[in-house]
């Protein structure tokens, strides 16, 4: 049992203001793993005042100083990547192999890569007669989910440390002790008082006491839809600046000349990621109605090779979902999908049979493929967040497009095809932020958010860091 009783608040372990707990399960067997504290207002105004208190401090520190701090938490994650991948492999379900270099790896590299950035980055230039000045935003209240809990905070904290800002975290209560490890961290690296700060609890009372803060100049979030639209209602009442990452639904489109096996391959692999449990999950395969049958009895025979098991396992493909609503929400909507019509090829919504031991008991979903989705199908509109793929067959490149398009969300998407000019010219006409062009990898310096209902801002890289800056003109005289 993990037990968590303090917040980290002005550089300092400090008692919650009441006593509730929150119980934090293992997606892997569905027991108790620990508990957090469950933050009230008064908890977030003691860490606003902290931040704002410490905030001209921290905006005057020398951009070189700013980067040693960052280098140092990297340098503190790294050395325990091992106690980090293992408790998000717990508290997410995603498998440990990929745990330690995702979960972990991605946050380690990206509070170097802030550390490398504030190296070259231009904060003020000369224009004419005026001087135009970067300066950071203020206080930024970082409120982050639990699919990639570590790697979203990092996404905020480090671009918003490295622009001269203050931080209060909000991470989710599903996931929240990587963000303890992360606050250990901080301490150890002997950041200035005040500049990070970390308060858990549920959305409603701490994540909106902290939207609604006067102190608060900026909320970065990241989830869903719904959340971030009751976000930009609150903080609109303050006029306050907000970055949302928000939902996706991304279409995978496979043209006539593509490498079939390969793309179908992708696509499932980049469905079933961290179990579906990834914003940018490529969730909706189209084909061309000629290798429909083909690209299925492909999809089938990839989607039952993610051996489902125990997360703690170096053998498991496919971990359990995080939590149990999150378990009977992805149970719902394939339960829909057959209700609509849509053609259940693999999986389903039952109990998985096989788990032993204690799994028996985590949130477990069968990697599921449904085929003959119709775009206007709930399981192709909605986002599932589960290992839950919808095959869409088309009869040409313009209804492909149409139907990739044909979407309140614009997160990403993949176009997969022999000729890469024209592969690219696709990418083009599809509204998302991020597309893919025949498994092209990810790039931690590419700027990351979407179009629509995904959002807007954008992280990562010197986007990232653009996100938490205020312009100033100072105009000179002669």
């Amino acid at each position: 049992m993990i037990q968590r009783d303090k917040f980290f608040i002005n550089g300092q372990w400090v008692a919650p203001a009441a006593r509730e707990a929150i119980e934090v399960h293992n997606a892997g067997t569905g027991q108790v793993m620990g508990t957090v504290p469950a933050g009230t207002e008064k908890d977030i105004d003691a860490a606003v005042s902290a931040a704002r208190a410490a905030l001209e401090g921290w905006s005057a520190t020398p951009a070189a100083r700013r980067a040693e701090y960052l280098q140092k938490i990297s340098d503190g994650l790294k050395a325990r990547a091992a106690e980090l991948g293992s408790t998000i492999a717990q508290e997410v379900g995603m498998p440990i192999k990929l745990a330690g270099r995702i979960q972990a790896g991605l946050p380690i590299a990206n509070f170097a890569n802030y550390a490398r950035i504030l190296g070259s980055f231009v904060f003020e230039q000369r224009n004419g007669n005026s001087l135009i000045v970067r300066e950071p935003v203020g206080v930024v209240g970082a409120i982050t989910p639990w699919n990639y809990p570590l790697h979203q905070i990092a996404l905020k904290a480090a671009p918003a440390l490295a622009a001269g800002c203050t931080v209060v975290l909000k991470p989710s209560e599903i996931a929240p002790f990587n963000a303890f490890i992360l606050a250990e961290v901080i301490e150890a690296a002997g950041l200035p008082k005040g500049v990070f700060n970390l308060v858990t609890g549920f959305g409603p009372a701490a994540g909106e006491a902290l939207v609604k803060h006067p102190l608060v100049d900026m909320i970065s979030f990241t989830g869903s839809t719904r959340a971030g639209k009751r976000i930009s209602e609150l903080a609109a009442q303050s006029v306050k600046r907000v970055a949302l990452e928000l939902g996706g639904k991304s279409a995978s489109v496979i043209l006539d000349d593509a490498d079939l096996a390969a793309a179908v391959k992708g696509t499932v692999s980049g469905c079933y990621l961290n179990s579906g449990q990834t914003c940018t999950a490529l969730t909706r395969m189209l084909v061309p109605e000629s290798l429909y049958q083909e690209a299925s009895k492909i999809a089938v025979e990839t989607a039952k090779g993610f051996t489902l098991g125990d997360p703690m396992s170096e053998a498991t493909r496919l971990g359990p979902l995080s939590s149990r609503m999150q378990l009977e929400r992805v149970r719902g909507y394939i339960k829909k999908g057959i209700d609509e019509g849509a053609e259940l090829l693999t999986g389903g919504a039952d109990q998985p049979e096989g788990l032993a031991g204690e799994t028996r008991g985590g949130y477990f979903v069968k990697p599921t493929v449904f085929g003959r989705v119709k775009n206007s199908m709930t399981i192709a509109q909605e986002e599932i967040f589960g290992p839950v793929l919808s095959i869409i067959p088309y009869k040409d490149e313009e209804e492909a497009v149409r139907i990739a398009n044909d979407s309140p969300y614009g997160l990403a998407g993949a176009v997969w095809g022999k000729d890469e000019q024209h592969a690219q010219k696709v990418a083009r006409r599809i509204r998302a932020g991020q597309v893919d062009v025949n498994g092209g990898a990810f790039n931690m310096n590419a700027p990351f958010g979407g179009f629509k209902q995904s959002g807007h801002g954008r992280e990562a890289g010197v986007y990232g860091l653009e996100e938490f800056l205020e312009y100033k003109s100072l105009q000179l005289k002669g």
